[in-house]
């Protein structure tokens, strides 16, 4: 494996860490941080893979843009579409005041970062 694909992958397991650890705060847990960690982290992964693969990307903080990408050498990962639409919005939305994501909207993007964080760790042949 690369190493500039090593770091992104380290970056996106510091991502993933938070995150969780912010939604399953016992005292004052921040979901808002929780689903904009999840965004994060599933676009450091998608980095990672197009990094590996040798497929330039542009600076962009678009999953689904990111998967196309990836798409003609990983067709399978089309059904992580619907989710990354969902996890796309927290990347700003709850970032600034004026909207603050539930519990619920949280549970929902831990899971869907968890299934992508599998499949693209297998693909690397890492644990999950």
């Amino acid at each position: 494996m690369k190493p500039s694909t090593v770091e992104w992958i380290e970056k996106a397991e510091g991502d993933w860490k938070i995150a969780q650890r912010a939604y399953r705060a016992r005292k004052d847990p921040v979901y808002d941080i929780a689903c904009y960690l999840c965004q994060q982290c599933v676009e450091k992964y998608l980095k990672a893979k197009l990094n590996e693969d040798g497929i330039s990307f542009a600076k962009t903080h678009d999953l689904v843009s990111l998967l196309g990408l990836i798409l003609p050498s990983e067709p399978t990962w089309a059904v992580f579409g619907p989710a990354l639409v969902i996890l796309n919005k927290y990347a700003v939305e709850y970032r600034y005041p004026g909207r603050d994501a539930t519990k619920l909207e949280a549970k929902a993007a831990i899971k869907d970062c968890r299934e992508i964080r599998r499949v693209i760790r297998t693909s690397f042949g890492l644990p999950i």
